[in-house]
């Protein structure tokens, strides 16, 4: 990537991947990238690797140097993870209340319903999320052990692993190496599970923060069918449900689809039809069961 907004002459950005910090990438030239354009950047057959501090930001202001790009990706996980929580949290406690709608005007039992499926579903996704995100953290740190292990008993094979991953970034033989040692001196544990695993040991998953996300937005987006079942008179609480449920997945879908760069049209579909079929089908079974003299 290039500096758009940087002084005439400014380099480009090196070569840097998920967790390694950026004043480390820095001391990475690209090769044939002239080396007089890196300060403090090693140079083959010139004196050696230098200190990577020596090159902060290529000279550029701080104020021109770019988010990490992973924890711009971990937001938008986070983001994505809370509109499809939400998502589930509309159609779930929907489709509970309306096949009971289906079934008994009584507003009791139509709370009790809604509030019933709010709290199962609520709990249901926050336990599955901390089992899951739990399982992943559990792997993320049985690979650090590992690999701490590795870097204590065959330090040099290490290195050199290290090192021919850099020259499948695109650096030199003999960039690669210094850079290598560079990063082995400065913290080898991270560099290597930045490079081979993808995991920045300062950043693990915390399962009880999913856990907790995942309960509100699941919370957040039930709590709607809900209200808007049991507030409205007879008469037209299953409009206004059915209206209500069918906004609130268009803001997801529409949310959804400007997460993810994708078409708003398609996205609006599936999760405005998804919610419309699974609406129809709990309010077709509440009516039979009516007509069966249930409820």
């Amino acid at each position: 990537m290039t500096h758009t907004n940087g002084a005439p002459g400014d380099p480009p950005d090196g070569p840097r991947w998920p967790g390694t910090p950026r004043e480390d990438m820095q001391a990475l030239p690209r090769e044939g990238t002239p080396a007089s354009a890196y300060p403090g950047a090693p140079v083959p057959g010139h004196g050696g690797a230098p200190d990577a501090a020596a090159a902060p930001g290529y000279g550029l202001p701080a104020t021109h140097r770019e988010p990490r790009a992973e924890a711009f990706g971990s937001r938008l996980n986070w983001l994505r993870a809370a509109v499809l929580g939400a998502n589930d949290g509309i159609v779930s406690t929907a489709g509970v209340v309306v096949g009971v709608a289906g079934a008994t005007p009584s507003r009791a039992a139509l709370l009790t319903a809604g509030l019933a499926g709010l709290l199962a579903g609520s709990m249901s996704m926050a336990a599955g999320e901390y089992v899951s995100v739990s399982t992943q953290r559990d792997a993320q740190r049985a690979a650090l052990a590992a690999e701490r292990r590795e870097l204590r008993e065959q330090p040099e094979e290490e290195l050199a692993e290290l090192a021919g991953l850099l020259r499948e970034r695109g650096l030199s033989p003999e960039i690669a190496r210094e850079a290598a040692e560079q990063l082995t001196r400065r913290d080898a544990l991270r560099a290597h599970a930045s490079e081979e695993l993808g995991i920045d040991p300062d950043a693990l998953t915390k399962p009880w923060h999913a856990a907790g996300a995942s309960f509100l937005a699941f919370t957040a987006g039930a709590l709607l069918p809900l209200l808007a079942i049991v507030l409205p008179p007879s008469s037209t609480r299953l409009a206004v449900t059915v209206l209500s449920v069918l906004a609130a997945l268009a803001l997801t879908g529409w949310s959804s689809a400007r997460l993810g760069a994708a078409p708003v049209a398609p996205a609006l579909l599936r999760t405005m039809g998804g919610g419309a079929l699974a609406m129809a089908v709990t309010y077709a079974a509440g009516s039979l069961l009516h007509a069966a003299g249930v409820g």
